[in-house]
């Protein structure tokens, strides 16, 4: 057995991790269920913290948002945005934040039993390869919701409409930026084309996991599984296909996306680092840094997108859009971890519908059903397993009201 020096510590017969791998020291200590726990508490801490600064006068985050109703009426809807009514943003918080934790996607069968170290070393290769299709994809969906955001569009806060816009580009184009490994320069430094090109992606820290792995580049790419093609599709329709609203579009890239993402990337981190324990796997924190990164960085993103979801929610009916939106997205990945699970382990896995789904998670419309159906039959058949069959294939993976 390998002796893992930089992903854990050996302490008084304990495996512990350093702070630097993952905020739980004692995550291989922890079952799946107590880690969604400890991520749902935090997120509600880290939340409840950021909103009681928000609503503080005087704070630096109060103050960007105060400064920009000083321009307008009393009668401009933008002083009735949860911001500014004592506990609604913690209220409205606190309800999203259970709706989508809640959901079982984040307790999928895959998650947890990689997670328990339920798998071997060729099944992890298999499912590093599989799962790279969503990797290269996924942060597409967040540079489409963005151009939703514009001063042609309609919102009700008068002079402010493109203010409160640009707001909400700012914090979607901190999530592209950070998927793509750059940031703001200033002129003087402003990187040339080759360094650029050259940015820690999250696509290039998943291949250091490859290296890692030994698998070399040849090997890194396959057509997409079915459950990987609809969920990327998925994604990308909510937020960019006019069927679906601006809000629907905010909704899906951040809640439906983000708050679930550091709990059920701990599983798959700490079951590699189990497996790579067991087998002597040459993996380090450098070979999984696509796993750490996505633990730390999407605490972040899921805080600041609710705030701006905030700015668009206008009345209670909001809330039911913004939750079926979710619904979508969780459905999707959920969809796509089953096929993967069928892919890696070679057994069956049941979907949505046959695990008696909380009719909460049921979706309201048919919106998306008639949208991927259409989306399926314009994609290039060779980057799907089965690619013909799949521009035809009628089901989907969602639960309808």
């Amino acid at each position: 057995m390998m002796s893992l020096t930089d992903l854990v510590i050996e302490k008084d017969g304990r495996k512990l991790l350093p702070d630097f791998v993952h905020p739980l020291p004692n995550l291989l200590e922890m079952s799946a269920e107590q880690v969604l726990e400890s991520f749902r508490d935090s997120q509600r801490a880290d939340f409840t913290a950021i909103v009681a600064q928000a609503e503080r006068p005087g704070s630096p985050l109060h103050e960007v948002f105060a400064r920009l109703g000083e321009g307008v009426g009393a009668d401009n809807p933008f002083h009735r945005i949860a911001l500014f009514k004592p506990g609604a943003l913690e209220d409205l918080f606190l309800d999203l934040h259970d709706h989508v934790m809640s959901h079982p996607v984040w307790r999928h069968p895959f998650f947890v039993r990689v997670f328990e170290g339920r798998i071997e070393v060729p099944q992890v290769m298999r499912f590093s390869v599989a799962y790279f299709n969503q990797i290269k994809n996924t942060r597409q969906c967040v540079a489409l919701a963005i151009g939703r955001f514009h001063g042609l569009m309609d919102l009700p806060f008068g002079p402010l409409n493109e203010h409160v816009s640009e707001i909400t580009q700012i914090a979607l184009a901190q999530l592209v930026a950070d998927e793509y490994g750059v940031g703001v320069h200033a002129v003087e430094d402003y990187p040339d084309l080759a360094r650029l090109l050259k940015a820690r992606t999250h696509i290039a820290l998943y291949r250091q996991m490859f290296a890692g792995l030994g698998i070399p580049d040849g090997q890194q790419d396959r057509p997409m599984l079915w459950g990987g093609a609809d969920n990327v599709l998925t994604q990308r329709l909510v937020a960019g296909h006019p069927a679906f609203s601006p809000l629907e579009a905010l909704s899906s890239v951040g809640l439906g996306m983000e708050w679930g993402v550091p709990e059920f990337f701990s599983l798959l981190l700490g079951g590699l680092i189990r497996v790579a324990s067991c087998e002597g796997l040459p993996l380090s924190a450098h070979h999984l840094e696509v796993f750490i990164a996505h633990v730390r960085y999407d605490v972040l993103h899921a805080v600041s997108v609710m705030l701006v979801t905030s700015l668009h929610m206008k009345g209670g009916s909001d809330a039911a859009v913004v939750k079926n939106a979710c619904n979508t997205l969780m459905a999707g990945r959920y969809g796509m971890m089953g096929d993967l699970y069928r892919d890696v382990f070679g057994e069956e896995c049941p979907g949505l519908a046959d695990i008696g789904l909380e009719r909460r998670y049921h979706l309201t419309d048919r919106r998306i059903e008639a949208a991927l159906l259409e989306a399926r039959a314009t994609i290039d058949p060779s980057r799907v397993e089965q690619g013909a069959d799949y521009r035809r294939h009628k089901a989907t993976p969602f639960v309808f009201a």
